[in-house]
Order: C-alpha cells, then sequence, then structure tokens
C-alpha cells in the first residue's frame, strides 16, 4: 500500500478530482456571465433539462451513429494495412512510415485537409468525380446534412485506421508462423488460416484497439468542428461539440458540466462492455 501511494495520489488527483468537480458542478446553475444569481444550486434541474433538450439527443445520436459507422470502418481499414505491412517485404520501414503518418497528423489539420478536399468548388474529390464522367455538377459534400457526414466519417476512418493498424500489426508479429506451417501441411486455404488462426489469435488486441477507438471516437470533436463546424444547423454536431458550445460560448458551466456527465456515463457503459468481453476471452 505505501508503494502505490505515489500512484494512487496521482490518479486521485487527475481523475477523481476532475470527476468528482464535474459532477458537483451539474448540480448548480453557474453561468459566468450570469451576474450575482450565476451559482446556485438547483439539484436535479439541469439533468431533466439535459433529457428534455432536442439539441442534446441530435449531438447524441450523432455521436452513437459517428461511433458505429468509424469504428468498425476503421478496424476494416486497419486490418487490411496491417497485412499489408506484416507481408516478408525486403524493406518495410517504407510501409511502416505511411501506417504513421496518418496517425501522427493532429487532428484538427487533418480536418481542414480533408475540408479543402471536399470543398464544393475546389476540393480534390469533386475534381476526381468530374474526371470520371460520373457527374457534371460539383456536389456539395459539406452544405448538405447527409454528404458532410459522409465525408466526416470518410475522413476519421482514413485518420484513426492507422492507430488501429499499429497495434494490429503488433499482434500479428506475435502469431507462431509454425501455425501456418502446420496449416499448410494440413491444406488449408489462405483464407481458411485467416479465419481459423490469424482472428482468433488477434482477438485481444482486436478488443484492445476497440476500446481506445470507441472512447476517442465517443468523444469526437477536432475533425466534425474544423471541417463544418457542426453544420449544416447541427447536422453533424457531436456531444463534445455541444459541451464546447454550451461552456466555452454560451458561458453555462453548470449545463454544460451536466452534458460532460452524460457524456462520461456513455464512456463508462461502453468501457464496461468491452472489460467484460476481455474477461470473457481470458
Amino acid at each position: 500500500m505505501l508503494l502505490l501511494a505515489p500512484a494512487a495520489l496521482l490518479i486521485a488527483l487527475v481523475v477523481v478530482y476532475p470527476i468528482g468537480k464535474l459532477i458537483y458542478n451539474s448540480f448548480f446553475d453557474l453561468r459566468l456571465s450570469g451576474g450575482a444569481d450565476a451559482f446556485r444550486f438547483v439539484g436535479l434541474q439541469n439533468y431533466q433539462d439535459v433529457l428534455s433538450d432536442k439539441d442534446f439527443w441530435n449531438a447524441a445520436w450523432n455521436t452513437v451513429l459517428i461511433t458505429l459507422i468509424t469504428v468498425p470502418g476503421a478496424l476494416v481499414v486497419g486490418m487490411g494495412l496491417a497485412l499489408l505491412a506484416n507481408l516478408p517485404f525486403k524493406r518495410k520501414w517504407p510501409v511502416r512510415l505511411a501506417l504513421l503518418l496518418p496517425w501522427a497528423l493532429p487532428l484538427s489539420f487533418a480536418g481542414l485537409i480533408f475540408a479543402w478536399f471536399f470543398h464544393t468548388e475546389y476540393g480534390f474529390v469533386n475534381d476526381v468525380v468530374r474526371r470520371l464522367g460520373l457527374t457534371t455538377e460539383p456536389t456539395m459534400w459539406l452544405l448538405r446534412p447527409n454528404w458532410a457526414f459522409a465525408a466526416i466519417c470518410a475522413t476519421i476512418i482514413w485518420k484513426t485506421s492507422s492507430f488501429m493498424a499499429l497495434i494490429l500489426l503488433a499482434g500479428l508479429q506475435m502469431i507462431p508462423r509454425s501455425l501456418y506451417e502446420a496449416a499448410d501441411v494440413d491444406g488449408a486455404s489462405r483464407w481458411q488460416q485467416f479465419w481459423e488462426i490469424t482472428i482468433p489469435m488477434l482477438m485481444p488486441s482486436i478488443i484492445v484497439a476497440l476500446v481506445f477507438r470507441t472512447i476517442t471516437a465517443l468523444q469526437t470533436f477536432d475533425i466534425p468542428y474544423t471541417m463544418t463546424k457542426g453544420g449544416p444547423g447541427n447536422a453533424t454536431e457531436t456531444l463534445a461539440m455541444l459541451i464546447h458550445k454550451t461552456t466555452i460560448e454560451y458561458l453555462d458551466v453548470g449545463y454544460g458540466s451536466t452534458l460532460a456527465v452524460f457524456m462520461f456515463l456513455l464512456s463508462m457503459v461502453v468501457t464496461s462492455f468491452y472489460l467484460r468481453r476481455i474477461g470473457k476471452s481470458a
């Protein structure tokens, strides 16, 4: 206990105290622009307001939908990249460097790059589509709700698939080659080897990658903010963006804290699900 005390104190300072302060603030009407009555106890009123807030449900739905689309998408793309990087190249460093670059790129910078890619007038995507003869009129990718949502999801998948690939690549390198050699002797096809050897042996790495990617997906902010700022309207506004707007722009810390508590609870539910899955597979 004495040896663990410094680590426990550090966790208490950087995790327990902020969460406790967040929950504490959620019970108050704490508006930085509210004058003398800005700090008063309101009990569960903020929570009732959140549950009846259409903006909250819209942002929560957008967040969940982005998670459901981008996490499996990044897993599939990351799996392909990991398998490619695991091939017996004579020089592997260019392939692995290509994996690192999207992951190392700042999220906001990636959002700005793809905002230019999907620009209506001079965007790269519309230029390619026109050159292929698929359409004669430019598509307003970031000005229509469905197209903007699709563009954001594609950007997030591109940005996060390299992170998934790095974790899966580490798992692939831990699989003994003797298993594949034995499967070759038994006449198993490549597809059978993939499903019967690679996937089961890679499952711990897959779950770890899903845990980290899902938690960050639930906290998505940078890419939608830099690409559309939640527009058109609030069609692409996520829960993190709504919290930012409430606390930073509207200076309503109490209500923003309540929104953050709901996002924290959502993250805890998802994390608990994955941890139970890890416990069953252990």
